[in-house]
């Protein structure tokens, strides 16, 4: 009875009736504006990601430790004054760095001088840049902007040298090892070059060498950088955490110049993203297991790993031709659909970062090429991440809290995924990312706005990435440049939220049903009309792309593969929705539910259109149409799977709860119209009386 006149009584004093009869529910609605309190219930907590944080340094320390006595013992070796010299070289550039700290003020030069400086220094100090220009809660916005356009700009060195560091891998003269090898690079980088070979067994191969020196240079200048890192730090204002960072951005690195690691994390990957891999079989740290079919295409290729010829400093792969996504010319010539090629990108990243965890973290433009057929090959998996389900989760319930401009949530997603410090004024920092969202400005769809939108908050309030999270950055980053190479308007929050949708109504545990139950009902238990409607809109969608023969209809079906939706998925998530409207934890969104009835029933009544937008973001001209669209792609979706549906709705149609709803809707219009129908029936009488006159 209290539900039924709460739902009446905010109708009517909507509708301009008065009354004297303030429900309880009024009275408590105002609470939960400023408290993370709401309907779907949760606290959130950072014990996980504080954990997380500390097994990983310390992991991070280990492998520093480890790399540190192999560098004195080549100290040792190679005698005291190679790093002399070197650290010679470095305090050269740290005294001029602190020169301009002196005499230049103005951020933006400072930043170009920053830049500069790390590119004299070489490969340990160029990878670091470009790591470092993804992590906004360690260097102002200014360096993560400039730091971005590092490249590894370092000249190839002599193919003599590279063949004979293949001779002293492979342990045979390179002429017994292949039957050709070209005589320069086909490619090079800071940690390594590429050669086009032919095997005696006629196979046409990849030869990936690395720079020589690389694990000594790196552990020498990572050590030294310890030296130097707070003058260095003090120069770009960075964050506390920078020597924590780099300990973590270090690690990364002599992952990259394992190339045994990469040809396993190779296979790793292709045996859980393609299809065209070969062997069923894996061997790698995890042991061995068959390869998983549940997340693979056919149009992701990886290359074959020739491990009799694979060693610590070489890896030789299988050649693939492919056309450079950068290519403009040659894609058109092939007749490749560049849409086409961003969803395949798009599809197999999101995958990795919200299905499977394990994700190549830099898709830049030169690890990826498209093949005539229009399959995607990827390369380099030297730089890999593995992020855990706790953190998926996250990303998950990031992104809904974003698309929702719900800051509090946010603030509070921060707070337990280990992004912001322990004692830290949730509040404040709600407001801070209300004010960066702008009250009037459009919500940015793209990854570097999103970015360039929490740079100043993340910094302000002392935000520190988790250690999972920075590699997850620069990934999502990698993606967006390498497709707006192919589509300038491409946006990947955007373009990623219908896959996200889908992972929310496929997956049931508890933890991704309240997210969906997020999406589409507020913290005060009103129902967000306009994103139900979308999210029926995009399943009727795929019910006309999935019906139709036509070509129209199969590029319908083509271009839709991101947004389908499993309909067992559908059907089971709408049925624990409901479910939980009707539970004791549902009764604020039974009320809101009640209240837009009432309202939509008004509107057919009385034939005109209320603002409501207070309550029930139910009102305005066109509701009718609204109403009408919305049953018509419910229907299209019932078409889908009949089946499940009717079996779904006899089950609901037998709880108690159901019929007590039922009830309380009954006695609500009745209540509410009593009154009014006899005085529209008599408008309806006298307008048909008109119209049969005018005949």
């Amino acid at each position: 009875m209290s539900l039924l006149l709460s739902a009446i009584t905010a109708v009517s004093r909507s509708s301009g009736e008065t009354s004297t009869w303030v429900s309880p529910f009024c009275l408590q609605h105002r609470t939960y504006s400023t408290s993370f309190t709401s309907v779907h219930g949760g606290i959130p907590t950072a014990e996980y990601a504080k954990l997380r944080r500390e097994s990983l340094e310390t992991e991070f320390g280990q492998a520093l430790g480890a790399y540190s006595s192999k560098s004195f013992s080549a100290v040792y070796r190679f005698g005291p004054f190679l790093a002399l010299y070197r650290a010679a070289i470095i305090s050269y550039h740290v005294v001029k760095l602190a020169f301009w700290q002196l005499f230049v003020q103005d951020m933006r030069k400072r930043a170009v001088k920053f830049r500069e400086t790390l590119i004299s220094l070489g490969p340990f100090y160029i990878k670091l840049g470009q790591a470092l220009s993804t992590r906004p809660d360690i260097l102002p916005s200014i360096y993560c902007q400039e730091l971005s356009k590092l490249q590894d700009q370092i000249p190839p060195f002599p193919t003599t040298v590279a063949m004979r560091c293949i001779e002293e891998q492979l342990g045979a003269p390179v002429s017994k090892l292949f039957a050709d090898i070209s005589l320069k690079p086909v490619a090079a980088a800071s940690l390594g070059q590429v050669y086009k070979a032919h095997l005696h067994s006629g196979q046409l191969v990849a030869v990936k060498v690395q720079r020589p020196g690389m694990s000594l240079i790196l552990t020498r200048d990572a050590l030294l950088f310890k030296m130097i890192g707070g003058q260095l730090k003090r120069f770009a204002k960075a964050r506390k955490d920078l020597l924590v960072a780099v300990n973590e951005m270090v690690r990364h690195m002599f992952d990259e110049i394992d190339y045994v690691r990469e040809a396993k994390n190779a296979e790793r990957f292709a045996s859980l993203y393609s299809f065209d891999s070969g062997n069923e079989q894996i061997n790698d740290e995890a042991g061995p297991r068959s390869k998983s079919r549940n997340h693979r295409a056919e149009n992701i290729k990886v290359p074959k790993i020739y491990w009799n010829f694979t060693r610590t400093a070489v890896l030789t792969m299988e050649w693939i031709d492919g056309i450079k996504l950068t290519d403009e010319i040659k894609l058109r010539r092939a007749s490749l659909d560049r849409r086409d090629l961003i969803d395949q990108g798009l599809s197999c990243s999101l995958k990795q970062l919200l299905e499977v965890g394990f994700f190549h973290a830099d898709p830049h433009p030169g690890n990826l090429v498209a093949t005539k057929d229009g399959s995607l090959v990827y390369f380099d998996f030297g730089m890999m991440g593995n992020i855990p389900r706790h953190y998926r989760v996250g990303l998950i319930q990031i992104l809904v809290h974003f698309v929702n401009r719900d800051s509090l949530g946010l603030a509070n997603d921060f707070l337990s995924l280990g992004f912001l410090p322990e004692g830290v004024d949730i509040q404040a920092v709600s407001n801070a990312l209300r004010a960066s969202f702008g009250s009037t400005t459009r919500i940015s769809q793209d990854f570097q706005g999103v970015m360039e939108q929490l740079y100043d908050v993340m910094y302000e309030f002392n935000f520190s990435l988790p250690p999972d999270y920075a590699l997850v950055i620069r990934s999502l980053g990698s993606l967006e440049g390498t497709a707006k190479i192919l589509d300038p308007e491409f946006k990947v929050i955007e373009s990623a939220y219908p896959f996200v949708i889908g992972r929310l109504l496929a997956d049931p545990s508890p933890d991704m049903r309240k997210i969906l139950r997020e999406l589409v009902i507020c913290n005060d238990g009103s129902i967000r009309w306009n994103r139900l409607e979308r999210l029926m809109a995009a399943i009727s969608e795929q019910a006309s792309a999935t019906s139709g023969d036509s070509p129209e209809d199969k590029t319908l079906k083509k271009s839709s593969q991101l947004k389908s939706f499993d309909m067992h998925s559908v059907v089971s998530a709408t049925e624990d929705l409901l479910l939980f409207i009707l539970s004791e934890k549902g009764q604020r969104v039974r009320v809101f539910l009640l209240q837009d009835i009432i309202r939509v029933v008004d509107i057919f009544l009385e034939e005109e259109a209320f603002d409501v937008n207070k309550t029930g973001n139910l009102g305005g001209e066109g509701t009718t149409k609204r109403v009408s669209n919305g049953f018509r792609c419910l229907s299209e979706a019932v078409k889908l799977a009949p089946g499940m549906w009717t079996a779904m709705l006899l089950r609901m149609s037998r709880k108690s709860e159901v019929h007590s709803y039922a009830l309380d809707i009954v006695s609500a219009l009745s209540t509410h119209f009593g009154h009014k129908v006899p005085h529209t029936c008599w408008i309806l009488f006298s307008k048909l009386l008109h119209y049969k006159s005018s005949q």
